[in-house]
């Protein structure tokens, strides 16, 4: 694959829709100067709004305070922001659809595996945020080792159902948390204040999921924004420690804006409006499958967030997206890394680059010609999950030597 195809500029896993937001900006910017005017304007709108949210704003007053307080909870502010007891209904909402997400799917022809226990329960992060969870274990007891799935940007634990019936089937238990923000877990839906904080609730997750299997290997699974999260995640000793090895799917590890200015303006905005939804961005979305049936299942699922990015996600993306970057080369952690050739969300390459320079002892690649972004969604979904068992059985064979 040539390193100059096509890729749609900052984007983040799920739908693509933090791209167009300034692309028209090269247009308008044609010289170095008129861009320095920009900025400067910029900042002087910026350094104005900041004074004019300290003084509470000079159209305010006591009647307006007391107009404001007595309107309904579920109503958002001005700016877009949302009022608490709005965010804890949309909450309250989305974990009851959680609850209801079909666990076991029906058997399909040629798939294997047997009985089951699956249970649905809340763990409680550190920053004492409730994420919805949910396991699928043998119902034998026996197993192999646990994988530990971290979803991608914008959608949730239930969509991978379908892959932990065919690890079932080989032995294999599995653990899913929805981030803060995502699924059925606390948070504004599609908002993520920090993607540390996402990387920390994973590092806890996995200890909480060790402490209770003390004798049994551990493995961790990331999907698009989900593997930037894994791959940090694993880059941190104690963590390192815990796992045999880690999975990327189309992982999230070039991510660019659409100009340079973006980079300039988004660490600014997402301070003062971090849940502002980018209004231009592209409601399209970009394929991320080939199968029609996926697609349709995945965009009118009421529980993926299908709305305009918010501005601090779209900004976080970018962080631990230039933070993997610089930090490609210390990676140490045994990986799988998967990404299809045609994926026009994530850069295929980037994970190219990951296997060259990693100092990992065992690492392994996989390219799917012509496959789309979301590879456990393409029509050969069961050879993915086939080849991602079979990297994690050979692991555990080289540990058992």
């Amino acid at each position: 694959m040539e390193r100059g195809a096509q890729i749609e500029e900052l984007t983040s896993g799920a739908s693509g829709r933090i791209i167009p937001v300034f692309r028209n900006v090269r247009r308008s910017v044609p010289s170095p100067a008129s861009l320095l005017r920009v900025l400067l304007f910029l900042h002087s709108f910026i350094l104005w709004f900041l004074l004019l949210l300290r003084r509470g704003g000079p159209f305010t007053s006591k009647t307006a305070a007391a107009g404001a307080s007595a309107a309904s909870p579920r109503r958002r502010t001005c700016g877009g922001r949302w009022s608490r007891a709005a965010e804890e209904e949309d909450v309250r909402r989305r974990r009851e659809l959680a609850e209801e997400v079909v666990m076991v799917p029906p058997l399909e022809e040629g798939d294997e595996g047997g009985a089951c226990r699956w249970e649905t329960f809340v763990f409680m992060g550190p920053r004492r945020s409730a994420l919805f969870c949910r396991s699928w274990l043998p119902a034998s007891g026996d197993l192999r080792a646990i994988l530990v799935i971290i979803h991608g940007l914008n959608e949730h634990s239930g969509r991978y159902s379908h892959f932990a019936k065919q690890l079932m089937a080989c032995n294999f238990g599995v653990y899913a948390m929805d981030w803060i923000g995502h699924g059925g877990s606390d948070g504004l839906h599609g908002y993520v204040p920090s993607l540390d904080y996402v990387v920390e609730d994973t590092g806890k997750f996995l200890e909480k999921i060790k402490s209770e299997y003390p004798g049994v290997p551990c493995f961790l699974f990331g999907h698009s924004t989900g593997g930037a999260v894994v791959l940090k995640a694993a880059s941190y000793p104690h963590i390192e420690a815990i796992v045999e090895g880690i999975i990327l799917t189309s992982p999230a590890l070039r991510v660019k804006p659409a100009h340079p200015i973006v980079g300039v303006v988004a660490p600014i905005v997402s301070l003062v409006l971090p849940k502002l939804q980018f209004k231009g961005a592209n409601r399209r979305g970009i394929p991320v499958s080939r199968d029609p049936a996926a697609l349709l299942a995945k965009y009118s699922d009421p529980l993926v967030y299908t709305g305009p990015i918010r501005v601090r996600t779209g900004h976080e993306i970018l962080r631990i997206s230039s933070y993997l970057l610089q930090n490609m080369k210390h990676v140490t952690v045994p990986f799988l890394v998967l990404h299809g050739t045609a994926d026009r969300v994530t850069d295929p390459m980037a994970s190219q680059d990951l296997y060259n320079v990693a100092a990992s002892m065992q690492k392994d690649i996989k390219l799917y010609e012509g496959f789309l972004h979301d590879l456990l969604f393409e029509p050969e979904r069961n050879e993915v999950g086939a080849d991602i068992i079979d990297w994690m059985l050979r692991r555990l064979e080289q540990q058992s030597l």
